[in-house]
């Protein structure tokens, strides 16, 4: 029996989440249970482990609401991470309630929920977190670059069309274009308008360039930030997008160039000759230039997007790092101009 039967009341999620936050919910009894919530799910540490509980949501790219959705897309994320991953995705555990009401993690009786189980990573070991303290060299790098370069070659290809491939950045640019004409008033005067008539410029002009790219579309990560690269040995890279091959379907120069873009705004602008030197090829200049001012747009957006219906409190870090985004954009878009 589940919640979806309409047989058992459903348990709400902030019930789930005040119990999976208590350190006696767990077998290996933690002294503490660190809660971390997202716009998508809710992650629980222990020292040993991380349990990802996914949030009954719908967005324009997913639909998480019925129980069976979370059981497989979470399936889905243990299946396809633990290619970048090995040993880190251990499996889903099952969220269960008693016939006397109680909440239990893998216990018996009812399944209302599903988790994913994974090994915790040392954080002083993320990306991100190992740029800002720094220093951080290329060496410290290349062995997490090669296993991504190692994952792309053995990737068949996607058989995406010449025409499907610029339709879907098309895309891309048109859902960028109306959030940030939206908030046009918070930003520069004509930046979102200049940024935008570059790469659909660009679209046109390069038409003979991308479709020799489309053919290297293969199904990648689809969220290549440096938050989900970890530099342990061997290196593993997580949280492999799972609930959208759509949006995994990518140019490895895309993906690449988003994790370089985001390392540039970590004042870290050498990871994409670094990138390149893994791939064994350098791609055509503009190329990377169009897919970074893309991407930072993209990441703008998505800043912006935190504001919305209304805005919070403190709008201003979101406001904020919507125009460092853009600001890395104009310089990309700067590129493509020269080019």
């Amino acid at each position: 029996m589940s919640p979806e039967d309409g047989l058992s009341q459903p348990v709400q999620l902030a019930a789930k989440v005040a119990f999976l936050r208590q350190p006696t919910s767990y077998a290996e009894q933690p002294r503490r249970v660190v809660a971390l919530e997202t716009h998508m799910s809710w992650v629980f540490l222990t020292p040993r482990h991380a349990y990802k509980l996914k949030k009954p949501v719908k967005f324009d790219f997913l639909d998480y609401r019925s129980l069976a959705a979370r059981r497989h897309f979470c399936a889905e994320e243990v299946r396809l991470n633990r290619t970048l991953a090995p040993g880190v995705y251990l499996g889903m555990r099952p969220l269960t309630r008693a016939p006397g009401g109680q909440l239990q993690l893998d216990g018996p009786g009812e399944i209302i929920d599903w988790l994913v189980k994974m090994r915790r990573l040392p954080s002083r070991l993320r990306l991100d977190l190992a740029l800002r303290r720094g220093p951080l060299e290329p060496g410290h790098l290349a062995p997490a670059l090669a296993r991504l370069a190692t994952f792309y070659r053995s990737l068949p290809p996607a058989g995406l069309s010449a025409a499907a491939h610029r339709a879907g950045l098309a895309a891309a640019i048109d859902h960028n274009d109306t959030a940030l004409q939206r908030w046009q008033t918070e930003l520069p005067l004509g930046l979102a308008g200049y940024l935008i008539d570059g790469q659909r410029r660009f679209l046109i002009e390069q038409a003979e360039l991308l479709a020799t790219r489309a053919s290297q579309v293969v199904d990648a990560h689809g969220d290549l930030r440096p938050e989900h690269v970890y530099l342990t040995a061997p290196p593993v890279i997580v949280d492999r997008l799972e609930f959208s091959r759509q949006l995994r379907l990518l140019d490895p120069v895309d993906e690449l160039a988003f994790l370089a873009m985001e390392c540039e705004l970590l004042a870290a602008p050498w990871v994409a000759g670094a990138a390149w030197a893994a791939l064994g090829n350098a791609p055509d200049p503009q190329l990377i230039a169009f897919y970074m001012s893309l991407r930072a747009c993209m990441r703008a957006r998505l800043a912006l997007g935190h504001l919305e219906p209304t805005p919070p409190g403190d709008s201003g870090p979101w406001l904020a790092q919507a125009k460092a985004y853009l600001s890395l954009a104009t310089r990309y878009q700067a590129q493509l101009l020269a080019g």
